[in-house]
């Protein structure tokens, strides 16, 4: 490579690699922080719109989610379809900077997915699958692209507390920041349909190595190994810990790892992976540390339902320092509607962080 040619790419290098480069203030355009990103998106906003994103960080409100559509839960902030296109150009950078590239186009794909949703009932609809009231109903709970709402709250900033929530149909992402202490738990996410079966986007799976490597894993086990992880009863109807129910898992139920073979807990890493990688590499690469450290033995796999797809089926893996819970039965119960959820224990909306800093004299 010729050196002027290397004196082009530097640049390109260092901003590949953000903790070997320069890093500027706060609003430094070359700062690749999420706080940095925030400052610009909360920048572009008119004093109207502001005052519809802005929240005080201690209002409890930022503890509320749902995995409901907007049409039968509104949530708080200011709707991303409103945005003018600057601010949805800067809210964009927002979510790469929380996210890996993975998690961002799974966000941004999720999406898109309400749209093909909305017009999946309209071609129903227009072939006198459905009837005008079904549509109705459908259209009523106000899936779409642009219906997601983004909420701040206290300010970005390096020293005090402060968050971010963006959801809508399907998308629960909720960050805390205290310092250079993050999380985002819980994360939310989901697909409807998990596999578009008709028109223009046939074949789409947002959701796909979820679905895939659950099933990989559960049908690597042994029948022994499948006694243990295959729980009886009926498939969940939607994840267990959704915000909506009362109950919760507390124990350790299914096969744990330290029962599987090298090969087994292999796949099972790669499964969690597929979670934690969503994430900013440097938070999911803290997670996995933090799984790591406490050991892959202490971890359980059970699993619900079929061991094939487009049929309902459900997984969960628990661990000391995490719970994924995964769901997918679909209104028509056939297997092609997902939930997921990624939860960091102890930590959600920050609480392991908050009560840290808390603690620091002075406060």
């Amino acid at each position: 490579m010729q050196k002027s040619t290397f004196k082009f790419l530097a640049p390109i290098f260092c901003g590949m690699i953000l903790t070997a480069c320069y890093h500027p203030g706060l609003n430094g355009q070359n700062d690749f922080s999420v706080s940095a990103a925030v400052t610009r998106f909360i920048g572009t906003l008119t004093g109207d719109e502001s005052k519809r994103a802005l929240y005080d960080f201690n209002d409890t409100l930022r503890h509320k989610w749902t995995n409901l559509p907007v049409g039968l839960v509104p949530r708080p902030g200011i709707q991303y379809g409103s945005l003018s296109d600057q601010s949805r150009m800067a809210f964009h950078r927002v979510l790469t900077a929380l996210l890996s590239s993975q998690g961002y186009l799974k966000t941004t794909s999720i999406m898109r997915l309400d749209d093909i949703l909305n017009e999946l009932y309209q071609t129903a609809y227009d072939e006198g699958k459905i009837d005008g009231a079904a549509l109705k109903r459908m259209q009523n709970l106000r899936w779409a692209h642009g219906n997601y709402y983004i909420s701040i709250w206290g300010s970005p900033n390096r020293t005090q507390p402060w968050g971010l929530n963006f959801g809508g149909h399907h998308i629960a992402i909720s960050f805390t920041a205290v310092g250079d202490q993050v999380t985002m738990s819980p994360y939310f996410i989901g697909t409807d349909p998990s596999e578009v079966k008709s028109a223009k986007y046939a074949g789409l799976r947002v959701l796909s190595k979820e679905e895939d490597y659950g099933f990989m894993l559960i049908n690597m086990l042994t029948s022994v190994q499948k006694a243990k992880a295959i729980l009886s009863g009926e498939i969940p109807k939607d994840i267990i810990t959704n915000p909506n129910s009362p109950q919760r898992i507390d124990g350790y139920y299914g096969l744990p790892a330290k029962q599987m073979s090298k090969q087994q807990v292999s796949m099972l890493k790669l499964l969690m992976e597929e979670y934690l990688h969503n994430f900013d590499h440097n938070y999911a690469h803290q997670l996995i540390q933090k799984i790591e450290k406490s050991g892959m033995k202490k971890i359980f796999f059970a699993w619900i339902g079929s061991l094939e797809n487009n049929k309902p089926h459900y997984y969960i893996i628990n661990g000391p320092d995490f719970l994924i819970e995964y769901d997918n039965v679909g209104f028509q119960n056939d297997g092609n509607h997902i939930h997921a959820i990624f939860r960091e224990k102890g930590n959600n909306f920050g609480e392991d962080i908050l009560k840290a800093h808390y603690l620091q004299p002075g406060h």
